[in-house]
């Protein structure tokens, strides 16, 4: 088995990688309701291979950061505030 310090270096690796991650799929969420390209949270889901609910907290997590993003009914997409007006 592994110590606990060679445990404690796996969990922070792990967490680390995770975090990079999340921030990627922000960037890629991003860029898509930039084209209002995204598709449905469950298209989104799907497409990144993760469930709707993380879907939806990247986005609150996008929301947080300041940025203007919402889902649009009628072009079926997130979209950015440049496309909100």
């Amino acid at each position: 088995m592994f110590s606990v310090e060679s445990q404690c270096v796996l969990i922070k690796i792990y967490w680390v990688m995770t975090r990079i991650y999340r921030e990627n799929l922000k960037v890629r969420i991003l860029k898509l309701a930039d084209m209002q390209s995204t598709g449905s949270p469950d298209d989104l889901a799907f497409r990144f291979s993760v469930s709707k609910r993380t879907v939806k907290r990247i986005v609150s997590e996008i929301r947080c950061e300041g940025r203007n993003i919402r889902y649009s009914p009628l072009k079926k997409s997130y979209v950015t505030e440049k496309e909100c007006v």
